[in-house]
């Protein structure tokens, strides 16, 4: 494998990376000079040969498969058994580093959990993984387990062989973007659980993290360990002190970029206009899922419902609400019965906050909105009102002017992106 002269001297490694967002998150620490490297297996050792490499991150499938080529390995690098970031020295050879033990204390302190005195199984036992076995241990995990798919411990008997669980963390990428929504434990068979920690950060909220914060157990999710070891990478790739108060405010303003913003409430509370206020406010993209309706299946709302009825109707906005929730730093902008197809829910949240725009029933508008002409509105507020309340993380109150409910939903989305930097983490994961 050869690369050209000006070839970009810092990256990521790895053999798959559509998902990554390693680039934009070393740029905002100053490092423009890092791009992606995708490499095949049996190009590995030539891809290390190139001397216009000055420094890598490392990722799946080859933060063990590295170490072979590194001439010295720090103390923790070596006790943890993995690398995931590769400094070049002076004389060419390679140093390799863990900064993903770094990330993931920073991750669990963030949420205020630790791994002190807890049972802890994790799920995958990759470069990670080993990771994540190494700290628990150093942190005063009480017992450390690891489950696989072809270990002792694995997805048929783990309920069974770890009962006493109290810390559980996925190091697999199950549930990962493009394939959001999958799961390899139900949280249910693990009835001593404190916490949980997910090494994914896209979607931002796996089905993993809703799983646990719908039983009201405290998690932990990915994006935080990844920035954090990003902070450290560049310490060593540019031998420079980053504080804590710039990687906060780095993730902060990361985190504030990728997730969603999301509009729910009843039809005609003016979430359409809201959403083109926020849009005009931030110059995100606006994304209407029932226009989204309109243009995949080229009918109008009310030709569906006359023609195919409510349920088809149902099943097409399930289906747009699927597909536009896995964007992200978009504005979502919901029909106002998307609450009651209750998979709705963890789509939108996956990547979102929710906001529900509330707005006195006398001051609907209805022209246009097949359910709102045929229906008591009444009857339809008091019976979607429970569904609005656990669907949505803040109520918005649309009782003066659209541009005043629209600066209210920032300023509220821009405190809580900072509060998820706070220790211990404050909003959405009580």
């Amino acid at each position: 494998m050869g690369f050209a002269e000006n070839a970009v001297p810092f990256g990521l490694l790895g053999e798959h990376l559509g998902h990554s967002a390693s680039p934009e998150i070393h740029a905002a620490f100053g490092n423009p000079d890092y791009s992606l490297y995708e490499v095949a297996p049996d190009a590995l050792a030539d891809f290390l040969k190139s001397p216009h490499l000055r420094g890598l991150n490392v990722t799946i499938p080859y933060k063990q498969a590295v170490m072979p080529y590194c001439a010295k390995l720090s103390p923790l690098a070596e006790s943890i058994g993995s690398v995931n970031t590769l400094i070049r020295e002076n004389d060419g050879t390679w140093t390799g580093y863990n900064t993903d033990a770094y990330g993931l204390r920073t991750m669990l302190r963030l949420a205020g959990l630790s791994f002190a005195g807890q049972n802890v199984l994790v799920l995958g036992n990759g470069g990670v993984s080993q990771t994540i076995q190494a700290v628990a241990k150093i942190d005063g995990a009480a017992k450390v387990s690891v489950a696989s798919r072809r270990g002792v411990i694995n997805y048929d008997n783990l309920a069974d062989v770890c009962a006493d669980t109290t810390f559980l963390v996925n190091a697999t990428p199950v549930g990962m973007y493009p394939h959001a929504g999958g799961r390899l434990v139900d949280l249910h068979a693990f009835p001593m659980l404190s916490g949980i920690a997910e090494v994914i950060y896209n979607p931002c909220r796996t089905a993993f993290m809703l799983d646990a914060d719908a039983m009201k157990i405290p998690y932990a999710g990915g994006f935080p360990m990844l920035v954090a070891q990003a902070k450290q990478a560049e310490e060593l790739f540019f031998s420079r002190t980053i504080s804590d108060e710039e990687m906060t405010a780095v993730g902060a303003e990361l985190q504030r970029t990728c997730e969603n913003i999301v509009l729910i409430g009843m039809p005609g509370s003016g979430k359409t206009t809201i959403g083109q206020k926020i849009a005009a406010l931030t110059g995100r993209e606006l994304i209407d899922t029932d226009e989204e309706i309109v243009r995949k299946y080229e009918k109008t709302i009310p030709q569906i419902f006359s023609e195919q009825g409510e349920t088809v109707f149902r099943q097409m906005e399930r289906e747009v609400i699927e597909e536009q929730s896995q964007k992200r730093g978009v504005i979502l902008v919901t029909g106002g019965g998307a609450v009651t197809t209750p998979e709705n829910e963890s789509h939108l949240r996956s990547n979102g906050r929710i906001y529900e725009i509330s707005r006195d029933l006398s001051l609907l508008a209805c022209d246009g909105r097949p359910l709102s002409m045929n229906t008591d509105l009444q009857k339809m507020a008091e019976k979607r009102a429970p569904l609005y309340a656990k669907f949505s993380d803040v109520t918005i109150k649309n009782s003066t002017s659209p541009q005043d409910a629209a600066e209210a939903v920032w300023r509220d989305f821009c405190a809580y992106t900072r509060h998820q930097w706070t220790e211990p983490q404050s909003v959405g994961n009580a």
